[in-house]
């Protein structure tokens, strides 16, 4: 009985042993495993007593701050930035506080000096009577991360800008402080190149205040000096960590700016065929440049090399154009003031010339001969009128100081004029007579629309027209339908009208024809003018297109009568009813081919049909080229 009364107490004592060492084991075990979960987890581990000194790192740690077990066990490890003190002393109170600490972003430096973006939690540890003991952190790396998505907002910002700002002082301002907060530097420049000068400029700078860039807008260097004169000639990006040890260092801008340069970088901006400045930045606010800052700055330099070219360029156009305007200007006052100029002798050379034929007349003197000269000076007189009248229409700024001057004159002379006439002269109405003529050369003219019916106005035109260019053998194809009325001044309509028909004529040989046609067309009328002459090279119809006009060469300037083949060379008529189109309700189109025995402007026509080697019959001449003119009108 008695060895059966003791089996039990042996069995415990058996089993007591088999749960210790079993215990033993299978925390061994958890040990193991903790070890290996530990060694190979991605994140760093932190674990450190109460008094800050470290107890365990894990390998993820030693490889992403550069400290190994060895070097850091039961010592501190330094590695909170001066500025983030205060933020860390603030997360350990949170941490006792609730006993652990979640996604806590802050900063840390590096064994190289380098600072990371981290994101912590960590917990407290406790011994067996619920005493804080230590800490345990995990330390994610989030500097690729952040700096990614700190990269695309930025990025994003300066592409939305290259499209917003048509001033490129503007831009490059926005695109330097978007550098600054990228790479996170105390100053960040775009610099220029001149290279008509060969010169390296600051065209924008991002430091301090705006005291600070009117310093640096100052300075211009030659573009092989200095670390960004080295990276502008190399086209290669260059990061300097200590300027005290770069022998090129350009140490003249410190010297006339309140910087103190302590590193850079700088990185090529470029086209594809040169490069046209470079980006630079200077004192990383944290740590050192790194590849990273390098690869950050070019891609934003290769982003914004372009733009800036294409607004330097534009803001070279919008100067161009305005220079140009400042010196249309002035041409078109000058021009207008000779126009004027000219109105006066030459009227008062017609008004000679009528009274020197009426004198002669009153003397008996009838000379045939002497008439005839007197026509031809009183018809040459009237073409130098008609060229002043078509220049004014031309500019179409017109200015009417002759007129002032001469009515004030008129009026404030009244009085001695009346009794010089009267002593003088048995008209007593010379007065108002010479007044009358006055405003009829020189008042500006208050044109004033109507209703016109163009079919019934196109008609009376031609009637009057005909006898001008009687003398012209050329066959009129005249087809005229009612049409819908316009609403134009008359003068304009007569001008238009007047100037198609005799463009059309001068431009046509003897014996070739013309078709006038006026019809309706989407309820509107269309007047065509289509003459089989010569035609117009596609350079002189280019520049008609585009407001210009250029005189013909003068060998072939004629004293020919009004409607004769190629008379006078003028050439304003369609140029004058292109730029009438512009203010008025119709819309020209001219469609025209040159004849290709006479290809360009300088080449001649003869005249005549039968006088054309080209040409056994018309029929020849009118497929060989001619000059289709269409007015479209408006409602009226």
């Amino acid at each position: 009985m008695k060895p059966l009364d003791r089996g039990p107490e042996k069995e415990g004592s058996r089993n007591i042993k088999k749960s210790t060492a079993q215990l033993y084991r299978e925390s061994r075990l958890a040990q193991k495993r903790l070890n290996a979960m530990l060694k190979f987890l991605p994140d760093p581990v932190f674990v450190f007593s109460l008094n800050n000194t470290v107890e365990y790192i894990n390998p993820a740690f030693e490889r992403v701050f550069g400290w190994t077990l060895k070097e850091v066990k039961g010592k501190n490890i330094r590695f909170i930035p001066d500025h983030l003190i205060a933020q860390a002393n603030q997360g350990m109170r949170l941490l006792y506080q609730n006993r652990l600490v979640h996604d806590f972003e802050t900063q840390r430096y590096t064994k190289d000096g380098r600072i990371l973006d981290i994101v912590i939690n960590g917990s407290i540890l406790y011994d067996e009577e619920d005493k804080p003991v230590g800490q345990v952190l995990i330390l994610r790396d989030m500097t690729v991360e952040k700096r990614m998505a700190k990269t695309n907002q930025i990025m994003f910002r300066i592409s939305k800008a290259l499209h917003s700002y048509q001033k490129l002082g503007d831009l490059i301002a926005l695109i330097n402080s978007e550098i600054q907060k990228l790479i996170s530097v105390e100053g960040a420049f775009i610099l220029l190149a001149d290279q008509r000068k060969d010169q390296l400029y600051f065209f924008s700078a991002q430091f301090r205040d705006k005291e600070s860039e009117k310093l640096f807008k100052k300075i211009k260097f030659p573009a092989d000096q200095g670390v960004t004169g080295h990276v502008y000639k190399t086209g290669k990006p260059l990061m300097i960590p200590d300027v005290s040890q770069c022998s090129f260092f350009l140490r003249r801008v410190d010297e006339e700016t309140d910087m103190v340069t302590k590193n850079m970088l700088s990185v090529p901006i470029q086209l594809q065929d040169r490069t046209i400045g470079v980006a630079a930045v200077v004192n990383k606010l944290h740590g050192t440049f790194d590849t990273t800052d390098m690869e950050l700055l070019s891609m934003v330099a290769s982003t914004i090399a372009l733009p800036i070219e294409n607004t330097r360029i534009n803001e070279a156009l919008r100067k161009s154009y305005k220079e140009l305007k400042t010196l249309n200007r002035a041409k078109d006052k000058v021009i207008n003031h000779l126009a004027h100029e000219l109105k006066t002798p030459v009227s008062v050379v017609g008004a000679s010339m009528t009274l020197l034929s009426k004198k002669m007349n009153a003397l008996g003197i009838n000379s045939q001969p002497i008439e005839t000269i007197l026509n031809r000076g009183r018809r040459n007189l009237q073409r130098i009128l008609d060229i002043q009248y078509e220049v004014e229409d031309l500019l179409r700024k017109k200015e009417f100081k002759a007129h002032h001057l001469l009515t004030r004159l008129m009026d404030a002379c009244r009085d001695e004029l009346d009794s010089l006439i009267a002593l003088e002269s048995e008209d007593a109405g010379l007065a108002g007579k010479i007044h009358r003529k006055l405003e009829t050369l020189f008042a500006p003219k208050d044109l004033k629309s109507r209703t016109l019916h163009l079919d019934e106005y196109l008609e009376e035109s031609l009637r009057q027209l005909r006898p001008e260019f009687s003398h012209r053998r050329l066959f009129l194809g005249i087809r005229i339908e009612k049409t819908p009325p316009v609403h134009m001044p008359s003068e304009i309509l007569d001008i238009v009208i007047k100037g198609l028909i005799r463009n059309a004529v001068e431009y046509t040989p003897d014996a070739g024809k013309i078709d006038i046609t006026l019809r309706t067309t989407d309820h509107q009328p269309e007047l065509i003018i289509q003459d089989y002459g010569i035609g117009l090279t596609r350079e002189k119809r280019r520049l008609i297109l585009e407001n210009y006009f250029t005189p013909p060469e003068s060998i072939h300037y004629a004293t020919k009568n009004p409607y004769d083949f190629n008379a006078g060379g003028r050439g304003f008529d369609l140029l004058r009813i292109k730029l009438f189109s512009e203010r008025y309700p119709y819309a020209l189109r001219i469609d025209s081919t040159r004849c290709p025995v006479i290809p360009e402007d300088t080449d001649l026509c003869p005249g005549d049909i039968s006088l054309c080697p080209a040409c056994q019959t018309p029929e020849d001449c009118f497929h060989s080229g001619g000059t289709a003119v269409r007015l479209k009108f408006g409602k009226a």
